[in-house]
């Protein structure tokens, strides 16, 4: 059992504090030891599970320690981080460990306990204050709900949709903040895992952050933090100088964050809030487009009811939504639905009304409207009775292409959830400096005070004063490991990068024509001026046929069960050695989209995507030549398609047993 903890203890991200550090393993059962030269000594005593969180706690307390912590302080948080790793784990342990069932629990643990702990860790460490620290104590208790590994924390900050089942050990969109990476994922349509790469650039920032909260004894940093998130995103999509962002949890946050903008200056027009397609950007689009209420839960965890007006927009907004798509799920022409929008900005205005447009750039199936000149058009027509915001929360967009939104003063609104691939709910806004001076005056609706808080908006926006102090700290971190997916990705040329894509929908289109069962969704070719990679189709949807009935596509709800299927280990529902394998794949992919059909119902439209990790390489393939990277990812791909075709030919076998997807 020993050689096979060692091995895992060099290779798991969660270890990755080792990697500097000296460690090894003995048969002395006295658990850990660190010794005057900081190597990390583990007794094992025949519990794998007690040695591995101990190995967990070694390495964070000694980074800690170097970054300034006093080493009590610093082992108290390293023994909370290491007790939610045991629970993430399912560890139960055998002889020891019993401080990390208050050490891993939300409610902070007592002085008393504190101190019983104190003694268990210098038993570890002799350089341990021989003092019981009051004061320290105090401060991990005032700090504690910020203190703990960075899939916790990931998991905050949120809504409902974050919270990892214990069960299946996965959140609510089929996905994990831990690396999962035996997952075949082209999710980034709808959400994905964390890779080791992102997960460790969050998890350097948490304990940074944890050193210097402790430090201080405040969550100052975190406001510093959210400086340097908001800087980054902006160097990353382009945003000129006067420009701005501002952080928000999700896409559809960030369409509040929009209207509240539109709501600066106060004005005594009504709005008129034009949607294109809401169908296919988020079911709560247009809730929060109208300044409601668009979930039972926000991102600062308040409790609010579905629907309902959010104090301070006004209640008077109108919406429109205009389709993309027939009454048949075919893209309509792209001149009438301009001509549509255009006959609806006018009339709006004509009748009194401030509209913001909301443009889309793209939807889930890859669709762009409207055109960039029809924006610059009615910018010109219409100038300051227009608002534009641009939901480019897909991410699959060049920087050249933000820069002409912001200069049409749109609100373009970005995520690092999607094409970034990583960890779902981390968006932000991007502002040009026309729109960012609306914050230099009056005040935000006070509603949005559930949603955000003042470090969440660019400096010195006053309009932001009656939000509570503080910030989103799950979504810095979620921040952070999608802007390292972002600096890999930028480091590939752009040649490669049209590469990648051009191989990955080719590798799709055989797939598919592979098997008689799936249908391709046609999509027009996005019109954008200029040869780069974001003209390029990175989204593909397809439908399966009904088991036995081949002219009919399945609905979006036996879709939905083909999508769970997929992301679980279904090999024991088969004998075959070959089938067992193939059915053993986990398979992560883009949530189905309900679209209608000629016949008048629905059909549900599953998706393959292409995100930054595939161009920039899965960091679970590292060590691979590019060459031999990209046919294992491109036989990933095939094994997508391969093994909805054997769950579709043993579909009632499958239906029957209805597996459950799990994180491992």
């Amino acid at each position: 059992m020993k050689s096979l903890i060692q091995p895992r203890i060099r290779n798991d991200f969660a270890f990755w504090p080792l990697r500097t550090t000296p460690w090894l393993i003995t048969d002395d059962a006295r658990g850990l030891r660190i010794d005057r030269s900081g190597t990390v000594i583990l007794g094992y005593n025949g519990d794998p599970n007690e040695i591995l969180s101990l190995a967990r706690l070694a390495g964070e307390w000694i980074l800690l320690v170097r970054a300034g912590v006093r080493i009590i302080s610093a082992g108290w948080a390293a023994a909370r981080a290491a007790a939610q790793f045991a629970k993430a784990e399912h560890f139960a342990f055998e002889h020891g460990l019993h401080w990390t069932n208050e050490m891993g629990d939300d409610r902070p643990a007592s002085v008393d306990r504190l101190r019983d702990i104190k003694d268990t860790l210098a038993a570890c460490w002799n350089e341990c204050e021989t003092d019981f620290p009051v004061d320290d104590a105090a401060r991990i208790i005032r700090l504690w709900s910020v203190i703990g590994t960075c899939e916790t924390i990931m998991e905050t900050g949120g809504d409902i949709r974050l919270q990892r089942d214990p069960q299946t050990d996965l959140n609510g969109y089929g996905c994990s903040h831990r690396p999962r990476p035996w997952a075949v994922t082209f999710a980034s349509s709808t959400a994905s895992s964390v890779s080791e790469r992102g997960y460790e650039a969050a998890d350097r920032a948490r304990l940074r952050l944890t050193a210097a909260m402790l430090r201080s004894g405040d969550r100052s940093p975190l406001l510093a933090e959210s400086l340097a998130i908001r800087r980054a995103i902006g160097k990353a999509f382009g945003v000129p100088r006067g420009g701005a962002v501002a952080l928000a949890a999700s896409g559809t946050d960030s369409e509040l964050l929009a209207l509240g903008l539109s709501h600066l200056p106060a004005t005594n027009q009504p709005f008129t809030t034009i949607l294109l397609a809401p169908e296919e950007t988020g079911s709560g689009v247009p809730m929060a487009a109208m300044g409601r209420h668009f979930a039972v839960d926000t991102a600062r965890g308040v409790d609010v009811s579905r629907s309902e007006p959010i104090e301070g927009f006004r209640p008077d907004t109108a919406l429109i939504s205009i389709p993309l798509r027939d009454r048949e799920g075919q893209v309509r022409p792209a001149a009438s639905v301009e001509a549509e929008i255009t006959a609806a900005v006018a009339a709006a205005i004509d009748s009194g009304h401030r509209v913001i447009l909301h443009a889309l750039d793209l939807s889930k199936t890859g669709l762009l409207a409207p055109s960039m000149a029809l924006l610059r058009s009615l910018r010109s027509r219409f100038d300051g009775a227009l608002d534009i915001v641009v939901d480019a929360c897909q991410s699959r967009i060049a920087p050249e292409r933000v820069r002409d939104y912001l200069a049409l003063d749109a609100v373009v609104q970005v995520t690092g959830s999607k094409f970034l691939t990583g960890p779902p709910f981390a968006g932000a806004a991007l502002m040009s400096q026309a729109i960012a001076a609306r914050l230099t005056s009056g005040a935000l609706p006070a509603g949005l005070g559930a949603y955000f808080s003042q470090g969440d908006w660019p400096r010195g926006a006053t309009a932001a004063h009656r939000l509570p102090v503080g910030t989103n700290y799950g979504l810095l971190l979620r921040w952070r490991a999608a802007l390292a997916e972002y600096r890999s990705f930028a480091a590939v040329g752009p040649a490669q990068t049209t590469a990648v894509i051009e191989r990955f929908k080719d590798t799709v289109v055989r797939a598919i024509e592979a098997h008689g069962i799936f249908v391709l969704q046609p999509v027009p070719a996005l019109q954008r001026n200029g040869a780069l990679w974001d003209n390029e189709r990175t989204i593909f949807a397809f439908a399966v046929r009904e088991p036995g009935k081949s002219g009919r596509l399945l609905d979006p709800a036996a879709m939905r069960l083909l999508y769970r299927w997929l992301n679980a280990d279904c090999s024991a529902l088969f004998v075959a050695a070959s089938e067992r394998a193939l059915a053993a794949r986990i398979c992560h992919i883009g949530q189905p989209v309900a679209l209608p059909n000629t016949g008048g119902a629905q059909t549900g439209w599953l998706r393959v995507s292409a995100g930054a990790r595939l161009i920039s390489g899965e960091p679970s393939h590292r060590g691979l030549a590019i060459e031999r990277r990209l046919a294992r990812e491109m036989a990933d791909l095939t094994t997508v398609f391969d093994k909805i075709a054997l769950l579709h030919a043993n579909w009632n076998r499958v239906q029957a047993a209805d597996p459950m997807a799990r994180y491992r």
